[in-house]
């Protein structure tokens, strides 16, 4: 099913990114993942590739085993740079072999300085272009409440999302942010541009804090004074942070959902046990949302 559809028929849309080991390890951990995931009903289940796309090769396997296997829509991560057409070309064909229907198409990590890369493609627009033109498949595309790292300025960065709709993108998945009013401006922003594409608000729960440091400084995200002063506080008590990032997830959760979010796309990091205690949480309110939407 296209996940386009999904927002078309119901709101919200609630779903779970997993990745890929290392391509020298085993793929126990992701399926053990997906075996204690798939019990939360998710709408759909994303696959990214490992860091610089290092496990692409898993991807598609792991895809298929979503898909196939268990049932569950998927999202398979496609990016360009370093990737030419031939192979671009040559995994749409596996997936489409496998009855996948969904692309997130994204640029993707630059390749390190003084490493060979082909470059058929410069943007995600690029792609998502040329992913259109097969007239197969649904395609997401990534946007970014506060910007784009690498872009200039917000108004930028909006009109580059602006072509990736223009090119074909069907809905939309948020970079992870930890202050809902920088996502409301976002689609207030969005709404005057006429750029409509359903919105899925992506969320990642603390559960580290240097990890999180680790991943907002590569991606330019900010952390909120609230949660900085949480992750400050409990910095050396593993449990309670995790705990206390569980519960400042979930409030962000809940209120978008109350705000009516198309919707929310949790950033697990193969930790099963931290979507389980976030489903728990919400799960009166995303059944009265799906009620509420049923009865317009």
């Amino acid at each position: 099913m296209y996940i386009k559809d999904l927002f078309g028929n119901q709101k919200p849309v609630l779903s779970v990114e997993v990745f890929p080991p290392k391509p020298e390890s085993p793929l126990d951990s992701v399926i053990s993942t997906i075996e204690a995931v798939k019990d939360l009903n998710p709408d759909f289940i994303s696959v990214t590739y490992g860091a610089g796309g290092s496990s692409r090769a898993y991807t598609v396997e792991i895809a298929d085993m979503v898909k196939n296997k268990y049932g569950i829509e998927t999202l398979a991560h496609l990016t360009c740079v370093g990737t030419g057409k031939d192979e671009v070309d040559d995994i749409l064909a596996q997936l489409q072999s496998k009855n996948i229907e969904n692309i997130l198409a994204l640029r993707g990590d630059r390749p390190q300085e003084g490493v060979a890369a082909k470059f058929d493609y410069t943007y995600a627009k690029d792609l998502i272009s040329h992913i259109k033109a097969k007239g197969t498949f649904c395609i997401g595309a990534a946007c970014y409440p506060e910007g784009h790292i690498e872009c200039d300025s917000l108004d930028l960065d909006l009109r580059h999302l602006q072509q990736k709709v223009n090119s074909g993108a069907d809905f939309l998945i948020t970079q992870l942010f930890f202050d809902n009013e920088l996502f409301y401006s976002f689609k207030e922003r969005l709404n005057a541009l006429g750029i409509h594409a359903p919105v899925s608000a992506g969320i990642m729960p603390v559960i580290n804090k240097k990890q999180i440091e680790r991943i907002t400084n590569l991606c330019g995200a900010s952390i909120s004074p609230r949660l900085k002063k949480i992750m400050e506080t409990y910095e050396n008590e593993p449990e309670a942070l995790k705990e206390a990032g569980i519960a400042y997830a979930t409030e962000q959760i809940i209120d978008l959902l109350s705000s009516g979010v198309d919707g929310v796309h949790l950033y697990a990091m193969n930790r099963p046990e931290v979507a389980q205690k976030i489903f728990a949480a919400i799960k009166d309110v995303r059944g009265s949302c799906e009620h509420e939407h049923q009865l317009q």
